[in-house]
């Protein structure tokens, strides 16, 4: 099942570790990328506690890179979220390390194409970015990006103000543009590669499922909260401040209570930001604390169809069977239906 993207990318299959914030080092990137995946490192990875210092990050990121090329010869991404209302310390230095390194793909998020990818591009990079409307991935497109990420509502982690589902958006975007796109948002298994391929893209994203796994760096309570969720298990908030996904915990409910009563941007902004347990925030607290209640814990809708922890390799393994399995039901069906409208015209 090798598309055209994957020859690009030099990876195996069409499955892309999503880079999710505080849950990849360079265990988890590395142990995807030798599976035949590619493996990508978050922002903020491996180390702790949280720095404000782009110098600090820096080195962070270039430890984090070196420790993936000595456990790791396939390709692999760096993801960088652009720094908002100009405050770029920590992206402009994070692309400064990915060039001096040698990174060839990266995965840029949270602003505008036109920042980073001419850069980019000069120094030989494969650049990949983030959208989730046809509008942004036009955009990107026409800013010179080789491949786009189109994440619909269903994702873990911060999303559009569109709210579009994967389902709606992905199709959308592959009609509109002329590069390869990653359909991400609520994919954890074969079922839904097979839908992506179908829907137009040529690989998937996927967070949830590589949390839940033996390499991931969270803490061990996420992992079980994961294989314990059902369908509802995560809830969307933050439409006064920005849309995130997460687990649905005593926080989420006390945000969405607060938004309510007419809480202001600044007032809910405040509360996000207030939580005293454990330096970094809500966001640490919960993905390396094991905060289950009061920390900011991002999963997407489809934790629901996690039921183990497991290596990285046994889920490409199980990801890729499952689609060829899904491939040939789909086949069977046709071929049925094909069977009957064949009889329906002979009894005619």
């Amino acid at each position: 099942m090798l598309t055209p993207l994957c020859g690009r990318l030099g990876i195996d299959w069409p499955i892309v570790q999503a880079p999710m914030n505080w849950a990849t080092d360079a265990r988890l990137v590395a142990a995807v990328s030798n599976a035949g995946g590619l493996g990508v490192l978050g922002p903020n990875a491996g180390d702790e506690p949280a720095s404000a210092d782009p110098k600090q990050m820096g080195e962070r990121l270039r430890r984090q890179v070196r420790a993936i090329r000595a456990a790791c010869t396939r390709p692999f991404a760096v993801n960088v979220p652009i720094g908002r209302g100009g405050n770029r310390g920590f992206s402009d230095r994070s692309i400064e390390v990915l060039i001096e390194e040698g990174v060839r793909i990266a995965i840029i998020v949270t602003g505008s194409p036109e920042v980073y990818t001419a850069r980019l591009k000069q120094a030989g990079v494969f650049v990949i970015h983030a959208i989730a409307s046809v509008k942004h991935a036009k955009k990107a497109e026409s800013c010179g990006v080789d491949a786009v990420v189109a994440e619909g509502f269903d994702a873990g982690g911060h999303s559009g103000f569109d709210e579009i589902p994967t389902a709606s958006l992905v199709p959308q975007v592959a009609e509109a543009c002329a590069i390869p796109v990653i359909a991400a948002g609520g994919i954890v298994d074969g079922r839904g590669l097979v839908a992506s391929l179908g829907y137009g893209a040529q690989a998937v994203y996927m967070g949830t499922r590589f949390m839940a796994t033996i390499e991931c760096p969270i803490h061990a309570n996420v992992k079980q909260a994961i294989v314990a969720a059902i369908d509802s298990g995560s809830t969307s908030w933050g439409r006064s401040t920005e849309i995130a996904r997460t687990l649905k915990n005593r926080f989420t409910e006390e945000y969405r209570r607060r938004e309510l009563s007419g809480a202001t941007r600044e007032e809910l902004h405040k509360f996000i930001a207030d939580y005293a347990k454990m330096p970094g925030g809500r966001r640490v607290a919960g993905l390396r604390g094991g905060d289950l209640e009061d920390g900011e814990v991002y999963l997407g809708t489809g934790l629901g169809l996690v039921r183990d922890i497991i290596t990285c390799a046994e889920v490409i393994r199980r990801t890729m069977n499952e689609a060829h399995e899904t491939l040939d039901r789909v086949r069977s069906i046709l071929r049925e239906d094909a069977r009957a409208t064949a009889m329906e015209r002979i009894q005619a």
